[in-house]
Order: C-alpha cells, then structure tokens, then sequence
C-alpha cells in the first residue's frame, strides 16, 4: 500500500470493510444451525434451508444492486446495500418461527448479493493498477475474516446472549456508513465513464460474450462449492460429529479464517508475479493432499492443523478471483458483470449445505466424508476450468480509454 494516497486506502478500507461485514452477517448463521434447529423443533437438514435460500437469491442482488451502481455510482450503493443487509440481519433476530426466519434469510441473501461487485469494482477501480493482486487477495481475505470475527463473537458471546443476541451483533455493519460518506471518494473510472457517456446497458454485453459468462458462471460454481462445501457445516462437523464444544469448535474456526486471511494474501501477490491461472491452480491442487488431514483426522489439533492446510488453499485460490473477474469483463461492466457471474455460481452451489447434509445423514451422520467428497471433486474441476481461461495479469483498468474484455479459449 505504499504510494497509495488517502483517498485510495479509504476506497480500499471501506470495500474490505463491507464485504468483511457482509461475511461476518452470513457465518454468524453457520455456528448457530444445530441451535436454530433445537429451538424450532425441526432436524439440521431443514435448517440449512436458511444457508440455501440465502446463496441462491443472491444473483437478484448481485444485478439489482450492480446496474444501480452502473448508473448511480459505487458509494450511494454501497451504502444503500450495507443499510438494507444490516436491517435484514436484526430482524433476523426476532423470527417467530422457521417459516418467517427463513423468508428473512431470502430478504438478506438479496442484500448481501450486492455487496461483492459493488465493493469490489469500488477497490479496484480506486487503487494503483500495480496493486490490484495485493487488494485482490486483501479484498477477498474480508470473507474469512468476517468468518473470524464470527468465531470470535460465537466463542465468546454466545452462552451469554443466545443465537438471537448473535443476529442483533449482526447489524453492526450500519456503523460503517458515516466512514463510507465522509471519507471515501467515488470510483474515478466510473466518474470518468459517465463523462464519455458511456453505455451501462448489461443485455447487450451478455449477448455479446456469452461464452465468457457461461465460463464464469461455470468457474464461480466451482469456486462457491469449494468455499461453502469446506465452512459452511465445518462447524456442525466438529460440535456433532466429534462432540466439542462451542469454544474449541471457535478455536479451531478462528484458526482456519486465520490461515484463510494469510493464503488469500498471498496468492492474491503471487498472482502477480507467475500470473492469475497459475496461483488459482497451484492453490487448488494443493488442497487435495490435504483433504484426509482435515475431514477424517481425530482430536481437536490434528482436525485444526487440517483446517489450517485446507483454508490456506481454499482462500488462497479465491484471493486471485476479485482482480481476475474485473480484469476479465468489459470496463463498463464491471460493478454488476463480476458480482452477477459469482452469485449466478453461488445460485448453482446454494445447494451445498443441503446435499452435504442429505449425504451425511445417509452415511451414519458422516460430515467429514460430505465434505471431502465435494472439496476433493470441486478442487480437480477449478484446475481444469482455469486451463480454458486466459491471464488477465498486467490488464490495465483505470485508463480513460475503454477496456475490452478478454476472450476465453472455449
């Protein structure tokens, strides 16, 4: 970040900042699933509906919030959407029953598909262009370590406030906003777009590189099962399946989003230097030796340590995808573009939770072979999607010329 001034490390701040939140609103969920299932009198399996409704209205977000902030620009929308996700988020707290808990859940994935492409595009079109894999792999590290604030405030208020408190934690993200308006400036790239007048139309990008959003829709699907299919029932696997309790089962969590920050990081710089594809899948093959560490160990460290490995890698491979999806669009597309193809693939992966669930409970309550049945296969399939792409490192953005969008070999 050095040479970076103010206005840009604010852009960049607030951008990690919200989707930290964001991320921090949606785990807070994950450790309290076998909790809301107690308190509802309904099975596990149900419960992670909330996980799948939240994943699959996401692309609603994603293209409501994206083409507002085409036309409006990045930071009222960003507002806009962190005020709507943390209200959601608090009513959350006061849910009567399942059925309207679940209704909630739908309301806020929509909120929440906003936030990654408009903060996204507002990172990297604010930043220095020789910094876009340190903010990539930065901007994405705000996913885990929303997750570790989650662990954080879990192991520690948890027994105190119950899992409704835990959701009324949950509208914290409001505070940011009075930051957001005074300090952070609006993207100067889309400033100087709407100088020239340029068109945000979306349609007529979709019917014109059609083969690259069905390619990225594909990857993102791949990227979204390795994520969730690794975190999301993380935390059911340690409290159920191997019995530990709430501050072991933070512990160990808190571990993993540490290892995901570090990884994230420091794929996100690699990238820079031997190129995107190659970082993704370095990151994603080194996940597969692990899987037997982190899925079949016993015993709260050896399970930890594989977390750790697993997270590392998992992270790491998505550190590279901010910088990789806005290089790979059209200029004009990019606060709706990159953020509808990721949740258009977290729509096809929103099924995550539940299949591990169903595929557990049919083999003895097994979570751990769930799980390294869908991170072992989405691994090898992420490998081989990134060998159809094209490098995008180098990719200018900020210029004042129009950036065209790079064509993929499929």
């Amino acid at each position: 970040m050095f040479g970076w001034t103010s206005l840009q490390r604010n852009a960049a701040i607030a951008s990690f900042a919200s989707w930290t939140l964001d991320a921090f609103d949606f785990f807070v969920l994950v450790f309290l699933l076998s909790d809301i299932a107690e308190a509802f009198h309904v099975g596990m399996e149900e419960v992670t509906l909330a996980i799948l409704l939240t994943l699959a209205v996401r692309p609603i977000g994603a293209l409501l919030f994206g083409r507002a902030a085409e036309k409006y620009g990045r930071k009222p929308i960003l507002m806009l959407n962190i005020v709507f996700f943390s209200v959601f988020e608090l009513l959350s707290a006061a849910a009567p029953s399942l059925t309207i808990f679940l209704l909630l859940r739908v309301l806020y994935g929509v909120a929440m598909g906003g936030i990654w492409g408009v903060a996204s595009s507002l990172a990297m079109e604010s930043i220095p262009d020789r910094s876009r894999g340190l903010m990539s792999g930065i901007f994405q590290a705000g996913y885990p370590f929303g997750y570790l604030l989650a662990a954080v405030v879990y192991g520690t208020l948890f027994e105190l406030l119950g899992w409704r408190g835990m959701f009324v934690i949950g509208a914290a993200p409001i505070l940011l906003l009075p930051f957001i308006y005074y300090c952070v400036q609006e993207s100067p790239v889309w400033l100087a777009a709407r100088q020239r007048k340029e068109s945000t139309a979306l349609l007529p990008v979709l019917k014109q590189h059609w083969k690259l959003c069905i390619y990225l829709v594909a990857l993102m699907a791949a990227f979204n099962f390795f994520s969730h299919g690794t975190q999301d029932l993380y935390p059911a696997f340690l409290k159920v399946q191997h019995g530990f309790d709430p501050k072991t089962v933070s512990i160990i969590a808190i571990t993993y989003n540490i290892a995901s920050i570090i990884g994230g990081v420091f794929f996100g710089v690699l990238s820079e230097k031997i190129g995107r594809k190659k970082a993704i899948v370095i990151a994603a093959l080194l996940a597969l030796p692990v899987i037997p560490l982190w899925a079949f160990a016993s015993g709260s460290l050896m399970l930890g340590i594989g977390a750790f490995l697993m997270q590392f890698m998992v992270q790491g491979a998505w550190g590279v995808v901010p910088t990789y999806l806005n290089e790979l669009v059209p200029a004009n597309t990019r606060a709706v573009l990159p953020g509808f193809v990721y949740q258009l693939g977290n729509l096809i992966a929103s099924v995550n939770a539940t299949l591990q669930a169903s595929i557990a409970e049919s083999h003895g309550h097994n979570y751990g072979l769930a799980m390294a049945i869908i991170a072992g296969t989405v691994a090898i399939v992420i490998t081989l999607l990134v060998m159809f792409g094209k490098d995008t490192r180098g990719k200018a953005l900020s210029g004042a010329a129009k950036s065209p969008a790079v064509h993929v070999n499929v």
